[in-house]
């Protein structure tokens, strides 16, 4: 269903791309700037099945996406400088911001190299737990059981289940329908369980893959320090807000930006919500973010920036530079704001 998903949202772009109806879409659906949403930035991997693949570009489509903003003679600029051009009003030429969520050594290692051959500026979202160490990162985890095995056995609605992932092609199926699966379940403890027993039954060391594959405090310390970075908060535990009780959401939302905060010693002023989706984040969560003294915050809703963002800046919409797309032909598409106004129903804000 995903493939069939991927499909259908390559076919899109191809038909905006080649019919030219992205360059009659500009005007109405551009708005003033786009916040582009970024995970990994790193090398292409040659292994079968990446199903995680969405969620990393490589240095060199990065590269090429720079390259069209310049070409366009669109500012590339801090989180900080949208803030102020939304409460500004200055609207006066388009913008793009560079955001990437997690944490990840990788943005250190291949984004940042990238970014300095453009002066571009870019937002880190740090996980707290996951510059610990002992955060869980359940979607690789998950990629690493099924990769690893010919078959899965778990407990899918109370019903004993056993899936094929004995090639590629079934073991995209059987993640999709356990991470599907996974996210449903009513808590987060629900979710380290279930992982959890996934890895000790397949031999996966869960716990090292945070360790692995994000910055710790004194990485993100030596990042921080770079003129073009700036460190935002993305909670405690990478949770899904929604599902928690006021009072918890409340705490992973503040109390990340205070651990960033006393680590780094340096103001966090913005926020990305974990999953950043309407069933992770709505207007509970937009208030609790503006209430803990975030200036702006982030969703992963798809949407360009308009001048109504400045009444909504703990619901901002981003742009997603997903792994699935890398192809040039589609830079021009999705700086139109036509793919994003495809994705969310026409709408120039959403929020609610």
């Amino acid at each position: 269903m995903k493939q069939f998903r991927n499909n259908v949202i390559r076919a899109g772009l191809e038909a905006l791309y080649f019919t030219g109806a992205h360059h009659l879409m500009r005007p109405l659906f551009a708005g003033v700037g786009a916040i582009f949403m970024l995970h990994h930035v790193r090398p292409r991997r040659d292994a079968d099945f990446q199903p995680n693949h969405h969620l990393e570009v490589t240095p060199e489509f990065l590269r090429t996406m720079l390259a069209h903003l310049r070409s366009c003679g669109i500012d590339i600029v801090t989180m900080d400088e949208v803030h102020q051009r939304l409460i500004d009003r200055n609207f006066s030429r388009r913008f793009a911001c560079f955001t990437l969520d997690d944490g990840y050594r990788d943005n250190r290692d291949f984004a940042l190299p990238v970014m300095r051959e453009f002066d571009a500026p870019l937002i880190v979202y740090a996980v707290s737990d996951f510059a610990d160490g002992t955060g869980r990162l359940w979607w690789e985890a998950l990629e690493r059981v099924i990769a690893g095995a010919s078959s899965i056995e778990a407990r899918i609605g109370d019903v004993e289940t056993r899936l094929d992932t004995s090639s590629p092609t079934a073991k995209q199926v059987a993640f999709d329908r356990l991470h599907d699966w996974l996210r449903s379940l009513p808590g987060e403890h629900d979710v380290a369980r279930e992982i959890s027993a996934l890895c000790a039954r397949h031999g996966v060391e869960e716990a090292a893959i945070c360790s692995e594959l994000c910055m710790s405090w004194d990485e993100l310390k030596s990042f921080a320090d770079e003129p073009l970075v700036t460190i935002g908060a993305h909670t405690i535990t990478h949770c899904n807000l929604a599902r928690q009780t006021e009072e918890t959401a409340g705490h992973e939302i503040a109390s990340s930006r205070a651990r960033i905060e006393s680590a780094l010693q340096r103001p966090v002023l913005h926020f990305a919500y974990p999953y950043g989706d309407k069933i992770a984040a709505g207007p509970r969560e937009f208030a609790l973010a503006r209430a803990s003294g975030f200036k702006t915050a982030v969703t992963t809703r798809p949407g360009m920036i308009f001048p109504e963002s400045a009444d909504h800046l703990t619901a901002l919409q981003r742009v997603s530079l997903n792994g699935n797309y890398q192809d040039k032909r589609f830079l021009p598409v999705l700086t139109s704001g036509a793919a994003t106004a495809f994705g969310n129903g026409f709408r120039r804000i959403d929020a609610a």
